[in-house]
């Protein structure tokens, strides 16, 4: 690519107009050239659409991990949110096992929900499997967190680390705010039977939280 297409794609990227920045982001995936990596990252932090965030990141999932993991792990540091979940998002795509340390446990717990849902799916992608059981501890810590969204992506997680999860959800199970307690439940019933509705899962949950196990039980059709 010679100097002038480059600087028009890159001006491209930051266009104005959607449409524009999407077909850049395409344009730098298609010719997939490594001096893009960085333009291609930064603008991950600031994309305001989401078609387009997605598309930076397939353009950075087609160039060498070897160059864009360190700059994704970088920007896990950074102190906007989007510049720490969209490279989070960007590493699970890239599955490159060797960001796995950079998944610290505050990313696991950052307090903005889309970079700690990212960090989830991220974890569950690049752990080892040596470490799955700590870490479905570490999720099954947040069990009760935010609203429907973030704990259908938390019981997600959980879900996919398979047996690890069953004994990180003991605790909750037995703990004491019946939220927490609703939430492990249901994602317990996930773990057992993935094609279960997530929504079904928390209502029955709920109902046997507040009625006790043999009384949610006398009182099934």
């Amino acid at each position: 690519m010679n100097h002038a297409t480059d600087t028009r794609l890159l001006a491209a990227l930051g266009a104005g107009n959607s449409s524009t920045r999407l077909q850049a982001a395409l344009a730098a995936g298609t010719q997939a050239d490594p001096g893009l990596a960085d333009a291609l990252v930064a603008r991950c932090a600031v994309e305001p659409d989401f078609f387009v965030r997605d598309m930076l990141t397939w353009a950075l999932t087609r160039l060498p991990a070897e160059l864009t993991v360190p700059k994704l792990v970088a920007e896990l540091a950074s102190g906007r949110a989007q510049a720490r979940s969209q490279a989070l998002h960007t590493l699970s795509k890239i599955g490159d096992r060797a960001a796995w340390p950079a998944l610290t446990r505050s990313l696991l717990h950052d307090a903005d929900e889309e970079v700690a849902r990212s960090a989830w799916r991220a974890a569950v992608v690049l752990a080892p499997p040596g470490e799955h059981a700590e870490l479905a501890v570490e999720l099954a810590r947040q069990l009760g967190r935010g609203d429907r969204a973030v704990q259908l992506s938390l019981s997600r997680a959980l879900v996919a680390l398979g047996d690890a999860a069953e004994a990180a959800l003991q605790p909750g199970l037995a703990g004491a705010d019946p939220g927490v307690r609703a939430h492990a439940r249901a994602t317990q019933r996930l773990l057992a039977d993935p094609d279960a509705g997530f929504d079904l899962a928390v209502d029955e949950a709920k109902r046997i939280v507040a009625l006790g196990p043999e009384r949610a039980g006398s009182t099934a059709c």
